[in-house]
């Protein structure tokens, strides 16, 4: 079994260790630090280089958003899944385009936060689709602006396929059971994907199409 090493960066002690205590439980997770500021986040992030980031979005020193761009651009690999208590638009958005994987609320279940580790770890997308439609809307490009795909992007048919139905909030399973593909030919898809834009998350590469007008509102469930 991989062990998925986890750094958490939250400000509030109580809460930085009540996340620390539920994800412990699991067999292959592993917390490697600690961070009370985004400073020390980032600073964390270079020294241990952990799989997965549980960042929120308000913190001193240097906002969530700020921390997980600096981190990003030197370990682009790293997933960082955003836990906060903030739902407000431009949050969301900022912590995107930052390169953040996921966005979710501290009202989650226990479970619910357990499973979006292991998802955004394993390249799959935690945005929830009416984020994902928020995002549309404010990237939404008008129909005589938006060039043609063949032109607009590097993207092979197949794999703008394959990024299409992913923004739909797809899983890799069910992108695969949808192309009649096996689960390791999307896989390497999305991989191709990501080196061609030039991210690391599939909610990077999703954000991407978006601001290129490649998805239209009437595309997303």
């Amino acid at each position: 079994m991989k062990t998925i090493s986890i750094l958490l960066a939250e400000d509030h002690v109580v809460v930085r260790q009540g996340t620390r205590q539920l994800l412990e439980r699991e067999p292959d997770f592993k917390i490697v630090g600690e961070a009370g500021d985004g400073e020390e986040a980032v600073k964390l992030a270079k020294e241990l280089k952990p799989d997965v980031i549980i960042m929120d979005v308000a913190m001193p020193k240097l906002s969530g958003v700020e921390a997980t761009r600096q981190i990003k651009a030197v370990l682009p690999a790293v997933s960082v899944l955003v836990l906060t208590g903030y739902d407000y638009d431009e949050y969301i958005f900022s912590m995107l385009e930052a390169g953040a994987a996921g966005y979710l609320l501290k009202n989650v279940s226990g479970d619910e936060l357990i499973g979006a580790v292991r998802a955004v770890y394993a390249g799959e997308p935690m945005i929830h689709p009416d984020v994902l439609r928020k995002m549309m809307t404010r990237f939404k490009t008008p129909p005589a602006a938006a060039a043609p795909v063949h032109v607009s992007s590097p993207l092979s048919e197949r794999e703008m396929e394959v990024l299409k139905i992913a923004a739909k909030g797809m899983s890799n399973r069910d992108i695969a059971g949808e192309l009649f593909i096996s689960e390791r030919t999307v896989q390497a898809h999305m991989r191709s994907v990501f080196n061609k834009l030039g991210v690391g998350s599939r909610s990077e590469a999703i954000l991407y199409g978006l601001k290129k007008g490649w998805f239209s509102i009437d595309e997303l469930p």
